[in-house]
């Protein structure tokens, strides 16, 4: 697998590279690592350990239990449940980590494991180096010091998290939605109870539920924020005010407005930071997004005198931003919003539940709130079967960049970046006029294939 950890933990198809014996020696490097940092000291620790639907999650659960409770921590089960309710759980509880088994938006022989530090953030880059480090020395030496008796790790089952999480999402909301009519797609995946449950307690009517159905072999399999077209539908045959979807670990939300059409996370925080400003909310007038941000969101936001930080892609950049520096709204055009005054990561159903509450507090449709901004057309191409790691070393590749460049001029851009999460490239242009951009991306991905190949 390379470096095991990528932008979002570890990832892989599951008893393929991301096997038991893998979670368990990760699991067991990590209680090691944060034990040795301090991070246990003084107390018995704990950890809570969370997942989405898939099938393997089963397994890797178990794995990563054992992993935990053999080096001495104690286990706090709590099943099936988004990531962010597994960061805020793992915050609420006091625990020492947390440990979410999820492959996000991947498709369903995938998996991943994420590791959240004391308060539900995500780990630290040199934590995750160290944990790697250790799992690859115990690997090669599996002589460490092992608790017995009384000391080793206790398991049991925290039923009570799904309830206290829905029970925090409603409560940080700034108004009800009642009268609102909702379509929800939980993609099948970890949001498939949660997500209708809170907008529900919230006041809302959710007059159809999408991927609501979970099996452990259907998650994303056509349905969640990948696969708006039948959400989309169903907003319209149901003559909802809002569509709402998630994908696998629902620390994603897209939304469709109630002519059908898709509301991106750009759109989304946009809506937001407005809301937010009005409301006094939006610390130092500022919102964080990345460098795959719409350029009409970034125009949006100077017209509206709200300040735009960009950050590498990932939400984890976007948070280190947004703590380092104290701003309250980040996120990605891929649904990923950051809530901070509530949450520690990108939570979906918050995201649709402040959505809506906007909805509600204006008594304006989505379509007119997203008018806010105006999206200029944007193609994203995945080039696979290339050498992802030579992206911004080749100077042919470079070259046919800085044609593009000059071509699009001042009306458009383009970014080439190697995923973090996948072996892929991605090709991304934006230009006045959707034919420029389409034809522009094309010529760009057959020159990374050319060269990266």
């Amino acid at each position: 697998m390379g470096r095991l950890f990528g932008t979002d933990g570890v990832r892989g198809v599951a008893n393929a590279d991301l096997t038991a014996e893998l979670a368990l020696g990760l699991s067991v490097a990590a209680a090691h690592v944060l034990g040795d940092a301090g991070a246990f000291e003084g107390h018995r620790p704990v950890a809570v350990v969370g997942r989405d639907p898939r099938a393997s999650g089963e397994f890797l659960e178990a794995a990563v239990i054992a992993g935990l409770a053999s080096s001495g921590v104690d286990v706090l089960r709590v099943g099936v449940l988004p990531t962010p309710a597994v960061a805020y759980l793992t915050g609420a509880l006091g625990a020492d980590l947390g440990v979410m088994l999820s492959a996000s938006h991947n498709p369903m022989p995938d998996n991943g494991i994420k590791f959240l530090a004391r308060g539900g953030h995500k780990l630290a880059d040199e934590i995750e180096d160290a944990i790697e480090e250790l799992y690859h020395s115990h690997a090669a030496d599996d002589s460490w010091q092992r608790p017995v008796g009384a000391a080793v790790g206790r398991v049991r089952s925290y039923d009570e998290g799904f309830d206290q999480y829905i029970a925090h999402l409603v409560a940080v909301l700034p108004n009800r939605l009642d009268g609102l009519k909702v379509v929800i797609d939980g993609a099948h995946g970890a949001a498939a109870r949660i997500s209708p449950e809170a907008f529900a307690r919230a006041g809302a009517e959710v007059v159809h539920t999408l991927g609501a159905e979970p099996n452990g072999l259907n998650i994303n399999d056509g349905v969640g924020s990948t696969h708006i077209e039948k959400l989309r539908t169903a907003v319209l045959d149901h003559g909802a005010d809002l569509g709402v979807a998630h994908d696998g670990d629902a620390d994603r939300c897209l939304a469709v407005d109630a002519g059908g059409n898709e509301i991106d996370g750009d759109q989304i925080l946009a809506v937001l930071a407005v809301g937010m400003r009005e409301a006094g909310r939006l610390r130092k007038n500022t919102v964080v997004g990345t460098v795959m941000s719409n350029l009409g969101f970034k125009l949006a936001m100077e017209r509206e005198g709200i300040e735009l930080v960009q950050t590498a892609v990932g939400d984890r950049y976007i948070l280190e931003s947004m703590r380092e520096h104290g701003y309250s709204l980040g996120g990605e055009q891929s649904g990923h919003v950051i809530l901070l005054d509530h949450a520690t990561t990108g939570d979906g159903t918050l995201t649709g539940l402040m959505l809506a509450a906007r909805i509600a507090a204006t008594k304006q449709p989505l379509a007119d709130l997203a008018a806010v901004m105006s999206r200029l057309p944007q193609v994203l191409v995945n080039v696979k079967g290339v050498d992802r790691g030579r992206v911004n070393t080749s100077e042919e590749l470079a070259a046919a960049v800085a044609a593009a460049e000059s071509e699009l001029g001042t009306t458009g851009r383009v970014l080439l970046r190697p995923s973090g999460t996948e072996p892929l490239v991605r090709v991304m242009v934006e230009a006045a006029e959707a034919e420029q951009a389409q034809a522009v991306a094309e010529r760009l991905a057959d020159a990374v294939r050319t060269h990266l190949g």
